[in-house]
């Protein structure tokens, strides 16, 4: 073989590699990108249900069991030899505002909060405006910030464009929210036995949610699936 044929197989291999180098890269960039960011909706809502209650009417306040469902909320958002594939951290955390027979959504997320270093905001009521046609029934509804007013503040607000959304609701209301927040496909009930699910709201920049119904996974007993 001369040296010119040598030059020429060595300029060919040489150009290979480079392509071959160069599509490496670009694979290896594009695994490592992030996920868009959506623009105009959030990225994700992830609605939970208080943890237990005691059983007490009369008690407003979580279980034990409950408690130690709210001390590892966090561990939600860590991957894990259970959970592989953790579920995204929340930016915001909201939580229903108390009522006389229950303060469990706030004590829930509390600690998670803290953690997280994350205000909770509590201001919004998780049960149905009234049927009542009064009009002092109607003032009094008028004054509490509902569901809607939630959809309202969360979509109205570019602070909460692509970012991910804690909401701690109480499950009597929570299907209603589910599909004020733009879900389709929900289940018609929340079965109130239930306390270790998360449903998760995923939005694209047309606003069009995808809704999942997730195990949380985090006390011997939870679904796995």
């Amino acid at each position: 073989m001369n040296a010119l044929s040598r030059v020429s197989r060595f300029t060919t291999l040489a150009a290979v590699l480079a392509v071959v180098a160069a599509c490496l890269s670009g694979i290896k960039a594009l695994s490592e990108s992030p996920a868009r960011t959506n623009t105009k909706y959030p990225q994700h809502i992830l609605i939970i249900r208080h943890a237990e209650k005691t059983g007490d009417k009369a008690d407003v306040h979580l279980s034990k069991q409950g408690k130690e469902r709210a001390e590892v909320l966090d561990q939600l958002f860590a991957v894990s030899k259970a959970r592989p594939h953790s579920f995204p951290r929340p930016d915001f955390i909201f939580a229903a505002s108390h009522q006389k027979d229950s303060q469990r959504p706030l004590e829930t997320v509390t600690l998670l909060a803290r953690k997280l270093k994350l205000s909770i905001n509590n201001e919004y009521n998780s049960k149905k405006p009234p049927a009542s046609s009064t009009t002092k029934d109607k003032k009094k509804a008028a004054k509490k910030k509902r569901m809607q007013e939630l959809r309202d503040e969360i979509f109205g607000s570019p602070k909460y464009f692509g970012k991910t959304i804690l909401v701690a609701w109480r499950h009597s209301t929570i299907p209603e929210l589910a599909k004020t927040l733009g879900a389709s496909k929900v289940p018609a009930k929340w079965d109130d036995k239930v306390f270790d699910r998360v449903w998760q709201i995923t939005y694209a920049d047309d606003g069009k949610a995808i809704f999942r119904d997730l195990p949380q996974r985090l006390l011997p007993g939870d679904a796995e699936k």
